[in-house]
């Protein structure tokens, strides 16, 4: 039977659509393959400021999340729309083929940053998110390294959800529905130290962590390396430094240096995945620079636009991209380094040069931090905490402190969604994301212009959620 055409408003006056109606349209009409309903019904919100989201009745829920990382500078952040709405009079569209100044000064910024840090002259090429960035860097490796098509990539990470994203992706749950269409990587464990062996200290199980690895170097029957030529199979290492979806695992500072060594000496190039904790996340802009190693590619996107447009990019030294070995063509998208895009990307970098965030979020990380310790004190349920700047974890497990336990950090995300936890007489709501390898973490990413006093609710009401789900 042909359904009437629909009709936008409730009633021939005009009045809004009500939130029932509206996701009664969405369960007929929205596919649910790229949406997770964590509680039902869905939560709907109307409006975003700062640090909350706002439903229909004008209820504040204090987002800890912030779309995955994506709005690290705020919602509504007046400096970055003012860029979004100048750009929008200015220049909002162009093709590729042209150039304009905001792609090229902005390119150029985040050139000249990482040889300074790095040491290594390289360049940057854009694209439209994180999983495509991700493709053309696997494209670049690739061609760099005369078609090998293998990678390592660590057990808990994840590179996104594109066909050859999910390939160096370790969980089989993003492949399983289609298949194979490239080579899958070789999944290395990662320092996990609360979930480790006891006994060793984090340094330690990151040590075992890199001779395990570099183990499969010694023999060719190990299968990775031609001893007679010298030469590996596999040509990168996706790493995250720090896992995100994986639950925000942080290694030791000796981690990556003692890996550094195994990779340089068998010419395996190191290529981080920064999409979620660059940007000032970790307190710098890059998360490898708390971590003493110069990578060879480092892969970004979500906050260079705090959510405002899709825009990603690369960069990558010379050697792998400059326009001999990688010439104009190799690779294409319709809208990367997209006039809009580059404009908010380039006054965020602004922003971020401005602003002392490599002071401000571990200070305020380090406060967070202890407010977790203080609840991992008094509730049981919570096994381990941990952070770096501002990403930070709460592992969520039975009353031993150690036997993960989804289905009470469901509970949380539903009790938190529910918008009725007090404070000094004011109702509020949670917003938390979950990860790790069990889904027992709640992985907190709140904006990096949180307040103290923004801190000092999100623990207290974090305390009143804790206590709620373990009566």
């Amino acid at each position: 039977m042909r359904r009437p055409p629909l009709k936008i408003a409730s009633d021939g006056a005009g009045a809004a659509i009500t939130d029932a109606e509206l996701l009664k349209l969405e369960a007929l009409y929205c596919s649910h393959g790229d949406t997770v309903h964590y509680v039902e019904p869905p939560k709907l919100f109307e409006h975003c400021e700062g640090c909350y989201l706002y439903d229909a009745e004008g209820r504040a829920y204090l987002d800890l999340q912030m779309w995955y990382s994506a709005v690290n500078f705020g919602y509504r952040n007046p400096r970055l729309n003012k860029a979004a709405k100048e750009a929008l009079d200015r220049l909002p569209q162009l093709a590729s083929q042209y150039l304009h100044r905001e792609k090229i000064e902005l390119a150029a910024m985040i050139a000249r940053d990482c040889e300074a840090k790095f040491g290594r002259k390289g360049r940057v090429h854009f694209n439209v998110g994180g999983s495509q960035a991700i493709e053309d860097s696997l494209k670049l490796v690739r061609n760099a390294a005369a078609g090998k098509s293998l990678m390592f990539a660590f057990e808990g990470g994840y590179h996104g959800r594109t066909l050859a994203a999910s390939a160096i992706t370790s969980s089989y749950r993003y492949r399983r529905r289609y298949g194979h269409f490239g080579d899958r990587a070789q999944f290395v464990p990662f320092p996990y130290h609360f979930r480790a062996h006891k006994g060793l200290s984090k340094e330690e199980h990151a040590s075992q962590c890199v001779a395990q690895f570099a183990r499969v170097f010694e023999t060719e029957y190990n299968g990775v390396f031609d001893t007679k030529a010298g030469e590996a199979e596999y040509a990168a290492f996706y790493v995250e430094t720090i896992q995100g979806t994986g639950g925000y695992v942080i290694p030791p500072k000796n981690f990556f240096v003692e890996l550094k060594k195994v990779l340089d000496r068998y010419g395996i190039w190191l290529v981080v995945d920064d999409i979620q904790m660059g940007f000032f996340r970790t307190g710098k802009l890059w998360s490898i620079e708390h971590f003493g190693v110069a990578p060879d590619i480092i892969v970004f996107g979500k906050a260079l636009t705090n959510g405002l447009n899709p825009l990603s990019g690369l960069w990558a030294r010379e050697e792998l991209i400059n326009p001999t070995l990688f010439p104009p063509g190799s690779t294409h998208s319709t809208f990367a380094a997209n006039p809009l895009g580059t404009a908010i990307g380039l006054e965020a970098m602004k922003m971020m040069q401005e602003a002392d965030y490599a002071a401000s979020v571990p200070k305020k990380g380090a406060y967070f931090l202890r407010g977790l310790t203080e609840l991992k004190e008094r509730h049981r349920i919570v096994g381990d905490v941990d952070g770096l700047g501002l990403a930070l974890r709460m592992e969520i497990c039975a009353q031993d402190g150690w036997t993960p336990d989804r289905a009470m950090v469901d509970r949380m995300v539903e009790e938190a969604l529910k918008g009725d936890l007090d404070h000094n007489g004011r109702r509020y709501g949670l917003v938390l994301d979950i990860g790790g390898y069990y889904k027992n973490v709640v992985t907190l990413a709140p904006s990096l212009d949180i307040t103290y006093g923004e801190i000092d609710l999100a623990v207290a009401l974090l305390d009143q959620l804790l206590t709620r789900v373990t009566r």
